[in-house]
């Protein structure tokens, strides 16, 4: 049976709520697992690819930005050189470089806003898969304390917190040491 048809389906479940209906779940919780790990190594690979795309098309607009200058440059040297008909010919060709600067421009809007949505759902994943695994050492250990408890909270495995998320908690955690005097 699977309990996901899509990652978002990961997201916004009630693992409570499933569990609650499932006859053996410990079984169920495992195989929960199982799906979130692969929709999470499938989100990770579509970011992958996400941050190449984003990364090559920063790229092209570095170097197509580098040309317009240099037919800006073409374009004075054939008017030093008495040659309109050159400078003309330079400067259209800047111009069509602007023109697919203006398009590659969206194309890299595009790419960011995607790489960013699905830095977003791996981290959603992730807190998801965490709380999956602390239900599981729960079940596994009969450990049934509510879950507003935070003795009921132990992760049975570390989280993987990618260097971004890790400076916002050190952050974080000083300003709250700060805040208590510590």
């Amino acid at each position: 049976m699977s309990f996901f048809s899509r990652l978002t389906d990961i997201v916004t479940c009630n693992l409570t709520e499933i569990l609650a209906n499932e006859a053996d779940p410990e079984a169920a919780v495992q195989q929960i697992i199982d799906e979130m790990t692969e929709g999470l190594a499938g989100a990770e690979r579509s970011m992958k690819t996400a941050c190449g795309n984003e990364q090559r098309l920063g790229d092209e607009l570095k170097e197509l930005e580098g040309q317009i200058a240099t037919w800006t440059d073409r374009a004075r040297q054939a008017l030093q050189d008495n040659d309109e008909s050159a400078a003309r010919d330079a400067l259209l060709r800047k111009s069509e470089v602007e023109d697919l600067i203006a398009g590659l421009k969206l194309e890299f809007k595009r790419a960011s806003e995607t790489r960013i949505q699905l830095q977003t759902t791996v981290r959603g994943l992730e807190a998801r898969m965490a709380d999956a695994r602390r239900k599981q050492q729960q079940l596994l250990t009969g450990d049934i304390r509510s879950e507003k408890s935070p003795a009921a909270t132990r992760t049975p495995e570390p989280i993987r917190v990618d260097a971004t998320r890790t400076r916002q908690i050190d952050d974080e955690l000083a300003e709250l040491k700060k805040q208590l005097g510590k």
